[in-house]
């Protein structure tokens, strides 16, 4: 769902009735002075134990509290070979965090007067969204950032086995324009603003117009206006680079064939390019998420706008009970009553969970360093165990 590679994950189906874009959300419920205690640390060993007990090599899970107090647990092993210990501040591949990343910076543009939210596609990038029955008249820069645009995404790697991972790891990625030629082969899934489905084609388009906005490059632009003025020194975008930063977890994916395969090196990460290519830790991702929730990097007006949430679809709502996806954030229940904030991330190799409560002032990240994709009931337990350790440390109900 929120994976970089897009066909090796669930993929949202099509909504079937309209999308009700003022939709107001529900506010979490705000966090306490209280730093975290003793009994939030056990909880999150516990939750952190049992993600990794169905069948995650390796674990690592930051809670911030409202005090900006730590509390870091980790689970597994780093490698499976070594047996060595997880590090609490490795590196991993962020994936489709990165979206709120992007968002962010299309939302600071706005405030700044350079563009709106209801700006079309063509406005910015004549021609380029055109064919098929897709038409960059009338698609708005929101509905790029809600996913309502109803644009399909190509899966140039059908990564459904190990021989498949090594046959497209390496190779460079093409630039966003080749593969957005290549979304508007297809038609789209439905008229822009009447559905909703999870398409990365829409991120790459919000990275191309901060690119014809500003003459920058968008991760140039994401880096000087959130990575250096919030210190996020283990922040980062890889560009071609098939490595990732030292300390890190090797990263495995479960294919139904093949056993446990190291995916830890490769250049997937650059297809999604705004859709899902940063490398960070879960320091810099509290960081992150606490600033920009707490009215740090958006003026008043524009992060109101990114918290207008629209209705997913049912296959995501099955998975997180009444998710709302506004620009660049997942809402989501809260099992204590009200809602959080989130974006998660899936790429071979990594997945990454968090929350944070609508004040910005508690939040917390898992990385796992295994991506399950051998059965539906393997896939589904990861994501259970991920999200119930971010529900407990949200809500705290897990101390109890």
């Amino acid at each position: 769902m929120f994976g970089a590679a897009g066909p090796i994950l669930v993929v949202a189906a099509l909504v079937t009735t309209a999308c009700q874009p003022d939709r107001p959300t529900v506010a979490a419920p705000s966090a306490t002075t209280t730093p975290a205690t003793a009994a939030d640390k056990t909880v999150l060993q516990r939750d952190a134990d049992a993600i990794r007990d169905v069948g995650i090599t390796g674990v690592q899970a930051r809670l911030v509290a409202a005090d900006g107090s730590d509390t870091v647990v980790t689970s597994g092993v780093a490698d499976t070979a070594s047996q060595s210990p997880v590090s609490g501040d490795g590196y991993f591949r962020a994936a489709s965090v990165t979206k709120t990343f992007t968002a962010t910076v299309l939302l600071q543009l706005v405030g700044e007067g350079k563009l709106t939210l209801d700006d079309t596609v063509e406005k910015w990038l004549p021609g380029v969204v055109r064919g098929n029955g897709n038409d960059g008249t009338k698609i708005t820069v929101r509905q790029l950032l809600n996913h309502t645009s109803g644009l399909e995404y190509p899966n140039p790697y059908q990564l459904a086995s190990p021989d498949d991972y090594h046959r497209y790891a390496l190779d460079v990625p093409p630039p966003p324009e080749k593969v957005v030629a290549t979304a508007v082969q297809s038609p789209p899934t439905f008229a822009p603003g009447t559905g909703w489905r999870y398409s990365n084609t829409g991120y790459l388009l919000a990275g191309m117009i901060i690119d014809k906005v500003t003459g920058t490059p968008w991760y140039e632009e994401v880096d000087s206006r959130i990575i250096t003025p919030l210190g996020l020194k283990h922040t980062s975008y890889p560009g071609g680079a098939v490595t990732i930063p030292t300390p890190h977890a090797t990263g495995y994916t479960r294919w139904p064939t093949g056993g446990l395969v190291d995916t830890t090196d490769n250049r997937i990460s650059g297809f999604a390019a705004a859709a899902g290519a940063l490398i960070t830790t879960t320091a810099d991702l509290n960081v992150f998420f606490r600033a920009l929730l707490g009215g740090k990097l958006l003026q008043p007006e524009q992060l109101a706008e990114m918290k207008k949430t629209v209705d997913t679809d049912a296959e995501v709502r099955s998975i997180f009970p009444g998710a709302l996806y506004g620009l660049g954030l997942f809402s989501i229940e809260l099992s204590c009553g009200g809602r959080y904030w989130m974006h998660g991330g899936d790429i071979p190799g990594y997945k990454t969970r968090d929350g944070v409560t609508d004040d910005g002032t508690r939040s917390v990240v898992v990385s796992m360093s295994t991506l399950l994709q051998d059965t539906d009931d393997h896939q589904i337990a990861q994501e259970n165990t991920a999200m119930t350790l971010v529900d407990h440390a949200l809500c705290r109900t897990g101390n109890k």
